[in-house]
């Protein structure tokens, strides 16, 4: 058994570096000169952007692999194609495990005391249409910042509203600090090597990038959208058909993922059906009611739930612990 699931993973890991190679290398190199239809093929690669998370969120958990080093590999591997450093990832990811609904992390909810809803959407709507994405490609940019400007940014940046300095914070660790910088040189290279490929059709590849952009920004905060506040361990499950649900990698099971994130992609829906748990909503219904805009925290639907519930005991750590591979 533990046999057939490193080779489905690694199967898996190869169509994704396969489909990142015919989108970077192959493409511009290859096919193009023969027949710029070929472009054509970037609307296909940039709908495998879920599945591609979806691997990259498995090596996150530690499971995508029951190799640690490997796991790790294959992560960073997979995330320098998708175009974010893994170590950021990781950590922005597992925070969210822990602060999700909280204080620190309500993508679409403001306070009415302090904000309005006109000042919450101009940073909302930017997010929800590719922003989120964009942050973390720019992201690579943090590699010319040298360590005491690590810990200005996370001094400039920590708020009991964000969970923006604690991400930064966790990057600046020395061990993760070395990661990073590795990590997003190489996505530097590689997206500039590609851009050099394509030459007068990079707006083609640039394209597909903002594709992804919007797809991934799109999707992040629609298990969570209108949910009850100071509940971490919530989240939506999303209806899809059986055979996209495969395709997603069962991302879509995103409130069984919150509640046993140590599971495999392939064990939610035993855990769906033995948690005898519920669809809450249609994935594209889910997707589409981002679009009603902010959250008043004073609205009856997101509610804060009582200070015990606020947050749970265990950390997101305990299923993701820091890697000691290189």
């Amino acid at each position: 058994m533990v046999r057939r699931q490193s080779v489905l993973a690694i199967a898996l890991v190869g169509t994704a570096l396969a489909a990142l190679l015919l989108q970077l290398v192959v493409l511009p190199l290859v096919l193009l000169p023969l027949d710029p239809r070929w472009a054509w093929l970037l609307a296909p690669i940039a709908l495998t952007t879920i599945p591609l998370w979806s691997l990259i969120h498995e090596a996150i958990h530690g499971t995508l692999l029951r190799n640690r080093a490997w796991n790790d590999r294959l992560g960073r591997l997979l995330a320098v194609g998708y175009g974010g450093p893994f170590t950021l990832l990781k950590a922005g990811h597992l925070l969210h495990h822990r602060y999700s609904r909280t204080q620190r992390e309500r993508t679409e909810v403001y306070d009415p005391a302090r904000s309005s809803w006109l000042t919450a959407a101009r940073t909302y709507y930017p997010r929800l249409l590719g922003g989120l994405y964009v942050a973390e490609l720019l992201s690579v940019l943090l590699v010319l910042l040298p360590r005491p400007g690590w810990r200005l940014l996370v001094h400039r940046t920590d708020s009991l509203d964000s969970v923006t300095g604690l991400l930064f914070e966790r990057v600046a660790r020395r061990d993760n600090l070395r990661r990073f910088r590795v990590e997003a040189i190489a996505v530097i290279v590689t997206y500039t090597g590609s851009s050099l490929a394509w030459g007068g059709h990079c707006w083609m590849l640039w394209s597909a990038v903002g594709a992804r952009a919007l797809i991934v920004s799109l999707a992040d905060n629609a298990y969570h959208y209108r949910t009850r506040l100071e509940r971490p361990l919530d989240a939506m499950n999303l209806a899809l058909p059986r055979a996209l649900e495969y395709f997603v990698l069962a991302f879509n099971l995103h409130n069984v993922h919150h509640r046993h994130p140590g599971l495999r992609w392939h064990e939610l829906r035993a855990a769906f059906v033995a948690d005898r748990d519920e669809i809450h909503l249609g994935w594209f219904t889910a997707v589409a009611r981002q679009f009603r805009g902010p959250i008043a925290l004073t609205a009856d639907e997101v509610r804060p739930m009582p200070a015990a519930d606020t947050v749970p005991s265990w950390t997101a750590e305990m299923s993701g612990a820091p890697s000691t591979s290189p």
